[in-house]
């Protein structure tokens, strides 16, 4: 096209009407009814101990009819360490080490007060960290 041609216009299009009858229309689905939840986070250094405490949780919970989701693992963290192995040469000679975190993951669904009661009152084992998070 050039500059001292006219621009060509476009016919409109036609239109389709869309009909909305009140009877076509579907409600929407009805919402699923509020749920509370109980996440439970466990971590640990030693795998074999998290998961001794993480059967303990699970069957308070399962002694007092409580619904419980997992325990999903969560990844590893890995923390690594590299230290000179002298003090004052060989910078090239290094040790190096890590702490790995093991880590579970519990929900339990709509926890009854007596579940909540009893999991305050478990006894675990030292070396489990656990953070309780309601939802």
């Amino acid at each position: 096209m050039t500059a001292d041609a006219p621009a060509k216009k476009r016919a409109p299009r036609a239109r389709t009407a869309k009909t909305a009858d009140a009877s076509a229309v579907t409600p929407r689905t009805k919402k699923a009814e509020a749920t509370h939840r109980l996440r439970i986070r466990v971590r640990a250094y030693e795998h074999g101990v998290l998961d001794g405490a993480v059967k303990q949780i699970i069957d308070v919970a399962a002694r007092h009819n409580a619904e419980v989701v997992g325990p999903v693992p969560l990844p590893i963290d890995i923390r690594k360490y590299t230290v000179n192995r002298a003090t004052f040469i060989d910078k090239d000679s290094r040790e190096q080490f890590e702490m790995r975190i093991h880590k579970r993951m519990i929900d339990i669904l709509n926890p009854a007060p007596k579940v909540i009661e009893a999991l305050t009152n478990i006894d675990l084992p030292s070396g489990v960290n656990i953070d309780v998070k309601m939802m």
